[in-house]
């Protein structure tokens, strides 16, 4: 059983690409229209450390959730919101610095557990705006007795966060629940005049108080072949229907219609003769979707004893060209395709560079990278079966060198129009991540690719003589892997399907070394 936890919170999209395809399974074996929705909410007390002492704090979550999905199938809490109710005392440091307003960032870990599993969720960067916090004596009317203001200054203050947060997705069919656990709070209060005050902000780290009944929501999570199972109470025990017959997938163009109804059958026949029958290959034209990006680094050249910046180079993107989800060798696999962007042309951008040739004499060169053959082939392998859900991302390209614009201790040499390498040769970039939480390379989020390149010799170089050898001789390493180091940063993915999203328009990173 597998419980995932992804962050989307920046990201609406991340659904489209590499282990957080999981969402795809949903089209299998039939379309079936969105589960109903529920808003769940609970109330419970923390116990917070605060400078002046431990303080009991209501705090109430809420969230808007489906009642049922499907397993592998990504949900993904709406509305959420963190009520924070912070007693007088608590706020009494807060006088003490002039503050005028308060405001916080909230981060709440939610348990997302099925049967036996569960994984941790991090609803991290929920924000509650400033608000003005009660000053003392507010009650107080103009005689000096009780006024209606009273009862709102001994309430404290109540802030409340909201937020995007990660969405989770259930391995094992079941009553899945999500419930809230500790409580993080960064707190920042300001002057009357907008100022910081001295010192700007509190940090809290607050735990649920015990002997409270902190689910926040249950969630019905079936399988493939129980579309319809309701989540058992605790303590019921869970039943196996039979499978219900394949039904037509309603709503959709003919020929859509005709692909996942031969594929509904065919998974149906497949799951008769064997039950356990994988993998499942998606039809691309429900998952397939575009995206831009930049991708910016070096590549050494070990002879040369130096390093050429590469980039920024604006890349295409064409996700999920092949789609497989084994369930059970517990991985996903998912083939994109890229290709470069220069003024029109399939290349990156030509970049100049200085070296010693030969350790001693400095050559200058602007050097081309051209794309050539299919579009460069993004793979990613993804683990299913652990909670952090680790990718690994292999991008290979075949491109051509071109040098031009050379110039040997400062002075011109003419090689020609044509000086490239021989042949084409294979860029190959890896990248290692995982989606939960998230961290290292992801191809919707980016990171750093690392590999090597052989540079076939060279031909075409030289007008009145041939200057072949001399690069060759200088810049090719034919059979010598480690020769030629190469580092790109890939930035976040601009998607097609949310072009008002916070990566759009896609940036330009920043190269590592």
């Amino acid at each position: 059983m597998t419980v995932d936890a992804r962050a989307a919170a920046r990201r609406p999209i991340h659904w489209a690409v590499g282990g957080a395809l999981v969402v795809a399974t949903a089209l299998v074996p039939s379309a079936e229209s969105a589960a109903a929705e529920q808003k769940s909410e609970v109330a419970l007390r923390y116990d917070c450390p605060f400078p002046s002492g431990p303080e009991e704090v209501d705090v109430v979550v809420s969230a808007v959730l489906p009642t049922s999905a499907r397993t592998g199938e990504e949900v993904r809490p709406g509305q959420v919101a963190v009520e924070v109710t912070l007693p007088p005392t608590a706020l009494a440091r807060f006088a003490g610095l002039d503050a005028a307003t308060l405001s916080a960032v909230a981060r709440l870990t939610v348990r997302n557990s099925v049967g036996d599993t569960s994984a941790d969720a991090s609803w991290q960067d929920l924000t509650a705006p400033p608000a003005e916090l009660p000053t003392a004596g507010a009650g107080e009317g103009a005689d000096g007795g009780e006024g209606q203001g009273e009862d709102e200054g001994d309430a404290g203050l109540t802030l409340t966060a909201t937020g995007d947060v990660p969405t989770v997705a259930f391995g094992s069919p079941g009553r899945a629940t999500l419930t809230p656990g500790a409580l993080a709070l960064a707190l920042t209060s300001l002057t009357g005049a907008g100022e910081p005050t001295t010192p700007p902000g509190l940090d809290v780290a607050c735990t649920p108080a015990p002997g409270q009944e902190p689910e926040l929501a249950a969630i019905a999570i079936r399988g493939d072949q129980d579309p319809t199972s309701p989540a058992p109470r605790p303590g019921e025990r869970d039943s196996a229907p039979e499978p219900p017959p394949a039904r037509p997938a309603e709503g959709l163009p003919p020929t859509a219609r005709e692909r996942i109804d031969a594929l509904t059958e065919k998974r149906r026949e497949a799951l008769e003769d064997d039950p356990g029958s994988c993998p499942i290959e998606i039809p691309p034209e429900w998952v397939m979707t575009t995206a831009e990006t930049y991708a910016a680094g070096y590549a050494n050249a070990a002879k040369l004893d130096g390093a050429a910046a590469l980039g920024p180079a604006f890349m295409k993107v064409v996700l999920n060209k092949r789609y497989i989800n084994d369930s059970c060798a517990s991985t996903v696999d998912v083939s994109s395709e890229v290709d470069f962007d220069y003024e029109g042309k399939r290349q990156l951008p030509p970049t100049k560079a200085t070296f010693l040739s030969y350790g001693f004499m400095p050559t200058t060169a602007t050097m081309t990278l051209e794309q050539v053959g299919p579009p460069a082939a993004i793979h990613t392998h993804t683990v299913t079966n652990t909670p952090t859900y680790p990718e690994e991302t292999t991008v290979t390209a075949r491109l051509v060198m071109r040098l031009s614009d050379v110039e040997v201790n400062g002075v011109p040499l003419d090689v020609g129009p044509d000086c490239r390498t021989a042949r084409p040769f294979e860029q190959v970039l890896k990248g290692y991540g995982q989606s939960y939480p998230p961290a290292g390379y992801l191809v919707a989020y980016g990171g750093s690719l690392t590999g090597y390149a052989h540079i076939p010799p060279f031909e075409g170089c030289g007008t009145t003589e041939d200057l072949d050898p001399i690069f060759t001789s200088a810049i090719s390493s034919p059979g010598k892997k480690a020769d030629n180091y190469t580092k790109m940063t890939q930035a976040p993915l601009c998607v097609a399907t949310n072009p008002e999203g916070p990566d759009c328009p896609p940036r330009k990173p920043e190269p590592e070394r």
